[in-house]
């Protein structure tokens, strides 16, 4: 069997569905699984999500959460400004999971987490990258936390890569419904919103057999269908639109 390159998007916390998604691709020891962040907060489990990436070594991208994770804890001592906007983003739930004490090892293990994976025809980030900015002048702020300047791309950043993303619940962009990957200029966006009730989708995406696995955490329905099946691409004029409106608020 032909080794396969599986990216599994945002999991927050939600450790049995992850397991479902597992069962489903039943990976090999030659398969490579890729984790594109924000493996915590808002789901009830984000302490055995990260013990099982991290016992399994498999490579995992820094999100924003583990960003704010590491923005409280990450010091060695917490910092209270930055404690409450972690707690109203889903930190809560986090620290609940871990029964209020997080290991040491988790924390440095998140410090090393990289903010981009190069596959060479396949570039991984947690949330995009600037149009507008060379890449060597991009940082953190950019790869785990943009939006709209992402998504709104008239052309590919990089010509000859695909850019596959998580962060941005995909059926929050114009013209994708709950469940769908979204497809940009240059970009696919696999953050199905397993935590959001009005989605419930875990996704994974099998790179090389252009296959969509997928889990529903609410429902518990299982599901495997083929990438061209699973996308619907955004609406560009409606991003430009939705941006504007937030500039003016």
């Amino acid at each position: 069997m032909t080794k396969r390159r599986i990216v599994i998007g945002d999991v927050h916390g939600h450790y049995d569905a992850l397991m479902k998604l597992l069962e489903a691709i039943a990976p090999t020891s030659d398969d490579q699984i890729y984790f594109l962040g924000d493996l915590i907060d808002r789901g009830p489990k984000s302490a055995q999500v990260v013990d099982f990436v991290f016992k399994n070594k498999y490579q995992c991208l820094r999100g924003n959460h583990e960003e704010m994770l590491l923005d409280v804890l990450g010091g060695g001592q917490i910092v209270p400004e930055m404690f409450q906007v972690w707690l109203y983003n889903g930190g809560h739930a986090t620290i609940t999971s871990y029964e209020g004490k997080i290991p040491q090892e988790h924390i440095e293990w998140m410090e090393t987490l990289p903010i981009y994976l190069d596959l060479g025809d396949v570039w991984l980030v947690h949330a995009g990258i600037h149009p507008e900015i060379p890449f060597e002048k991009q940082t953190s702020e950019h790869f785990c936390w943009i939006r709209d300047e992402f998504h709104s791309m008239t052309q590919p950043y990089f010509p000859e890569k695909l850019i596959i993303t998580g962060h941005t619940i995909t059926f929050t962009l114009p013209g994708v419904k709950p469940g769908k990957i979204a497809s940009g200029c240059g970009w696919l966006g696999i953050d199905t919103g397993v935590y959001h009730k009005g989605s419930g989708w875990l996704t994974a995406l099998d790179l090389d057999q252009k296959t969509v696995f997928q889990v529903n955490s609410i429902e518990g329905k299982i599901r495997k269908i083929p990438l061209t099946e699973a996308i619907n691409t955004i609406e560009l004029s409606q991003v430009g639109m939705k941006r504007q409106r937030r500039l003016r608020l």
